[in-house]
């Protein structure tokens, strides 16, 4: 019995640098993918400094999620094309798809005043606008991008295949 909890942190020490080198990597493709540069890191999150958006972060935590945003109520399009670039770096969505997606999510967000969800292959986007009461309180336009469940994964949860993310 004691044994097992002897080891414990034996565990934890080795699995720290191998969940330290997976963050690495999956900022270095966010990097390769965007063209943004790496700001700072700490932890499982990455801060990048990217032309195109005023925030760009990604938190390695399962499951990773990119979170851009823009102090702009209507940012420019190229806001939505780094969408694209990190939808596609970080599941493999189709950039063009993803940028459209992005567009029309925060516009269905501007009309509603709510937030919107969409999925475009791999990857599910939930987009608002409006002034925020958080540590992203600066920002009028928020994206956050995160990689899609497999629908067999959903299944075996209960989860219905339609249902969004978030």
């Amino acid at each position: 019995m004691r044994a097992p909890l002897l080891a414990l942190p034996l565990l934890l020490a080795c699995a720290a640098p191998a969940l330290a080198d997976a963050c690495d990597t999956l900022a270095a493709r966010m990097i390769r993918a965007t063209g943004a540069s790496i700001a700072g890191r700490q932890g499982s999150l990455a801060v990048f400094r990217a032309a195109d958006a005023d925030r760009m972060s990604l938190d390695c935590r399962k499951p990773a999620r990119v979170v851009l945003g823009s102090h702009e109520r209507e940012p420019d399009r190229r806001f939505f094309a780094l969408i694209g670039l990190a939808a596609e770096g970080l599941a493999g969505a189709s950039r063009a798809d993803a940028a459209v997606l992005g567009l029309r999510l925060h516009q269905d967000s501007l009309l509603a005043g709510a937030p919107q969800e969409g999925v475009v292959g791999r990857a599910s986007l939930r987009c608002e606008t409006g002034p925020r009461g958080d540590g992203l309180a600066g920002n009028l336009t928020v994206c956050v991008l995160r990689p899609r469940e497999p629908t067999i994964l959903r299944s075996r949860a209960g989860l219905s295949p339609a249902a969004s993310a978030g």
